[in-house]
């Protein structure tokens, strides 16, 4: 093997410095695990592999999953399982504003699984836990991170008709790459979806990651789409594969680029842009409330 091959795919394998996180420690940590387990409740945190679960856990937030740990479909850079969903869970929702009052959240994030072989998308529960944790916790914010509902928009209605502080629906990459990575979505639709949220008077956000082979114009080109769908808050990441079976690390990019994105996302209008390579959507969340 020639020396500068075995160079290329050496520096493939190893991560840059700048993507070395903490192991989860602490009480906090170990307190908001608790309260988790013992509320039998799903977390983003611990289903997606976040990288920044220690900071987060340790600073006592965490971003909850309702709908069950089974997702309908197979995003191939997703660590959430794929497969048929057995749980329906009306406890559910009330549980999950006891955890955010027992956390004593001042924000509180919830996101959940795509769940297409429900005839409302899972918008009830979804409707039922926002109403929920406002009732239960009337001096928290809510920011809801919510699948596409397949353009079922009376399902979207339900959901936005709770008045959660902020809704948010990730892009999660560029258009040229949505056969591969997110095959069940469509790139228009999910565009379509953040413009029908902010025409219903709602604070919108999105994200996407990077490193899976996109180029800087069709970085650019997203954020172009996301303004003309008037998105205000987008969060841009460093994707970091979960396990073999899914898709590839094409690239690590550096901090100096993760700026770059920033900057040029301030100029096209964003009122926000988190951009870096630990940034994930949920990612100082409670920030976007303004």
């Amino acid at each position: 093997m020639k020396e500068d091959t075995l160079t290329t795919i050496q520096t493939k394998r190893t991560k840059p410095d700048w993507l070395k996180i903490k192991l989860p420690t602490g009480e906090n940590y170990a307190a908001v695990k608790r309260v988790v387990h013992d509320n039998k409740l799903h977390t983003i945190c611990e289903d997606g592999s976040c990288p920044n679960m220690g900071e987060c856990w340790g600073l006592g937030t965490a971003t909850l999953m309702i709908l069950g740990n089974i997702c309908t479909r197979s995003c191939s850079f997703c660590n959430v399982l794929t497969g048929k969903p057995t749980e329906y869970d009306l406890g559910e929702p009330q549980r999950v504003a006891e955890a955010v009052k027992i956390m004593n959240l001042k924000h509180c994030v919830i996101t959940s699984v795509n769940r297409d072989e429900l005839n409302d998308k899972g918008s009830f529960v979804w409707a039922e836990t926002i109403r929920l944790i406002k009732l239960l916790n009337p001096d928290t914010t809510i920011e809801v991170l919510i699948p596409d509902f397949k353009a079922d928009w009376n399902a979207l209605e339900t959901v936005l008709k709770q008045k959660p502080q902020v809704v948010s629906h990730n892009m999660e990459t560029v258009k040229r790459l949505y056969k591969d990575i997110r095959p069940q979505a469509k790139y228009e639709r999910s565009l379509e979806q953040i413009k029908k949220i902010k025409d219903f008077g709602m604070r919108t956000k999105s994200g996407i990651m990077v490193g899976l082979g996109e180029t800087d114009e069709e970085v650019f080109e997203i954020m172009k789409d996301l303004v003309n769908a008037e998105c205000d808050v987008m969060t841009i990441g460093q994707y970091l594969r979960p396990t073999f079976n899914h898709a590839k690390v094409v690239e690590y990019v550096t901090p100096e680029k993760f700026n770059q994105y920033k900057e040029y996302g301030l100029s096209l209008g964003f009122k926000i842009v988190e951009s870096g390579p630990m940034v994930r959507s949920s990612y100082h969340a409670e920030k976007h409330v303004f």
